[in-house]
């Protein structure tokens, strides 16, 4: 892969999953910072003025400088216009189109138009078409409309102004900042600390909002210095000279300004580049592994090595470390009094979208037990909302679905696509906790594997036979084919999406495949926890886990993972024997000893330890999650055991 594990930032809103995934082909490890909000004008004089005019015949001619302008256009026209009084006035007008797009958007509404311009498109290539044909589009003594989309182009308007016309701006929509601007500080400080190789811009407003977020944090300067030292992308001229008035030196453009032509050009240019200005300091090469690049773009913290150094990813590499690093699941939980003083005003639902409660509960759940590593408070099941699911939690009996997947109607329906802003208070709640954690606490995101969140959907909530599961898998495999991939697609995204917000480790619970046998875990389930893995970004550390899955540990692990969980009913020693030495094994004291003594606790903790005999690529956890009526002090003295008595110093 040419981009070789380069960390990409870029700036783009609209279309910032499409660059994500261009870059992520080329082998780079796209960071998505959006600078802009579109804000639709509806209501705005100028539009209305300009409806006005060109039904009084005042326009001469009419720019349009791009295709979601001329949409908004008319649709803005129509609230006050019938649809044909608007045609019949357009083909009345000359009108020229900068680029294929708003040509489409005429093609549709069966509107003329008077000249095509060459590519790249921009402003120039649009004036000199207008210069060659100014015999029959004079621009002296007429009014020219110029449709506007996002920011005014000025040399545009003078450049017709100088030949004489009058020019009438009709700006369609304005481009605003984020409402959430978290992901734009996080790329500033990423930046400005040197974390970043490959910047990539696709307009000119994205440049000044760059610098306006980077001035209220009092990091302008270092930002516009840092620039120096990675390869800045254009997408085209404009965008190319809005940069180079900012004092930012544009190292690769594009022939074609299209994002693909692009990305194509960095993964080309951008090493060479790199290898040129390599003189600085705190510019950083994208290494072999891919750990590295991936730490220093999820920690946004100064101090990259102590997330890197950390006896956890060190355990996730199968790396030496000084003792075994030991996090539980459901370290934030029903056991601890804090944890259920909050959950007596709060409603789980509510708390899992609250995202400075989300951030208190993990913070403080790591901090109080001392664990290595935090786990995001969440939960598998809320990528079912946005799939078009109703959720619930009802107090005592779990989540409830009360419109289950039961057939092939209902799997029909299923969205496998959704904005990601419907789980944004999921990414929100990463990007705090990675800013509220110690600098060499590691963060873990999850998600559900295929076939344990297909139970729930199926099934309408939790069970005990999974009679209704089963049926529709041996039944009719096209339609579980079609449901789990669904559910695969909707998952990637997921955790990719926690990865872009601040997670440096993923798990995939499986807690209900244990109620496959080993065959028909092979078939119904593996290949498509196999396609979710894969479709993880590359470098992030894989947690594969499930319960009662001791049979069939050897094909856990070949659907893939960096890490393979173990439950408490299968000996740390056949399951390593099952997975290989060559993956990192967590696991597997039974939760039921965490509720009695601390000698019974200490003795089954010198027992795993002993299993694992020191060898790099142990973590301890739980066969399970922490159980309710667990003592809080027994979760604080295990941790504290794990570490003495694994400690190598």
């Amino acid at each position: 892969m040419k981009l070789a594990n380069l960390n990409v930032v870029s700036f783009e809103s609209r279309h910032a999953e499409t660059i994500g995934s261009l870059v992520r082909v080329q082998g780079g490890l796209p960071f998505l910072a959006p600078s802009m909000k579109e804000v639709p004008l509806e209501n705005n004089p100028e539009v209305f003025l300009f409806g006005e005019k060109i039904f009084a015949g005042k326009i001469d001619i009419l720019i349009l400088l791009t295709g979601v302008g001329t949409k908004a256009l008319l649709s803005i026209l129509e609230m006050r216009y019938p649809r044909e009084k608007i045609l019949e006035i357009f083909c009345k007008t000359t009108i020229v189109p900068r680029s294929p797009k708003p040509i489409r958007v005429l093609q549709e509404w069966k509107v003329p138009f008077a000249i095509t311009v060459p590519e790249p498109n921009t402003w120039r290539e649009l004036i000199e078409s207008l210069d060659q044909n100014k015999e029959i589009l004079p621009l002296l003594g007429k009014t020219v409309a110029v449709q506007e989309y996002g920011v005014t182009n000025h040399e545009l308007t003078d450049a017709l102004e100088k030949r004489g016309a009058t020019v009438l701006r009709v700006p369609v929509y304005r481009w605003a900042l984020p409402d959430d601007l978290e992901p734009l500080k996080a790329a500033i400080r990423a930046i400005s600390d040197g974390k970043m190789e490959v910047a990539v811009f696709t307009t000119a407003v994205q440049i000044e909002h760059v610098l306006q977020v980077a001035k209220t944090m009092g990091l302008e300067q270092a930002l516009l210095s840092a620039f120096k030292t990675m390869a800045v992308a254009s997408v085209g001229p404009d965008c190319s000279e809005a940069l180079r008035a900012r004092g930012v030196s544009v190292d690769i453009e594009p022939e074609s300004p299209k994002m693909g032509p692009l990305v194509l050009e960095i993964a080309l240019k951008a090493k060479k580049i790199l290898a040129n200005k390599v003189s600085s300091p705190n510019l950083f090469i994208g290494d072999q592994t891919g750990y590295d690049s991936r730490l220093k773009l999820s920690g946004m913290t100064s101090d990259g090595e102590s997330l890197k150094n950390s006896t956890f990813l060190k355990a996730c590499r199968r790396q030496k470390s000084s003792f075994t690093p030991v996090w539980l699941m459901r370290q934030a939980g029903r056991y601890m009094k804090d944890y259920r003083d909050i959950r007596e005003k709060t409603p789980f639902l509510d708390l899992c979208k609250n995202t400075d409660l989300v951030t208190e509960v993990t913070v403080h759940a790591q901090e109080k037990i001392g664990a290595d590593a935090a786990i995001i408070f969440s939960d598998i099941l809320l990528p079912l909302e946005p799939m078009g699911l109703n959720l619930s939690y009802v107090k005592g009996d779990g989540p409830s679905i009360s419109n289950p997947v039961r057939g092939k109607k209902e799997v029909e329906v299923l969205k496998d696509t959704f904005e990601l802003e419907k789980l944004s208070f999921v990414y929100q709640s990463i990007r705090q906790t990675r800013r509220a954690l110690k600098s060499d606490v590691p963060l873990i995101g999850f998600s559900g594997a295929p076939f344990t969140l297909a139970s729930y959907m199926i099934e309408g909530g939790a069970t005990k036979d999974f009679s209704r599961t089963k049926t529709m898998m041996v039944s009719d495999e096209g339609l579980w084919k079609i449901l789990m991939q669904k559910i695969v697609t909707v998952s990637v995204r997921h955790l990719n999406a926690q990865i872009e917000a601040g997670a440096q480790v993923v798990q995939i619970f499986d807690s209900w495949a244990g109620v496959l046998t080993p065959q028909e875990y092979r078939q119904y389930a593996m290949p498509y926890s196999a396609e979710l893995i894969r479709g993880i970004r590359k470098g992030i550390p894989v947690i594969h886990f499930g319960t009662k899955t001791g049979d069939f540990l050897d094909s856990m692990r070949q659907a893939g993972g960096d890490v393979i969980g173990a439950d408490h009913r299968i000996s740390l020693t056949e399951a390593w024997k099952k997975i290989g030495h060559d993956r990192t094994i967590q696991g597997n004291l039974d939760p039921e000893i965490l509720c009695g003594s601390l000698i019974e606790i200490k003795k089954h903790v010198e027992r795993i330890l002993k299993e694992a005999d020191g060898r790099p690529g142990h973590i301890f956890n739980l066969g399970h999650g922490v159980l309710p009526h667990t003592p809080e002090e027994n979760v604080i003295a295990l941790v504290d055991m794990v570490h003495e008595m694994s400690r190598r110093e």
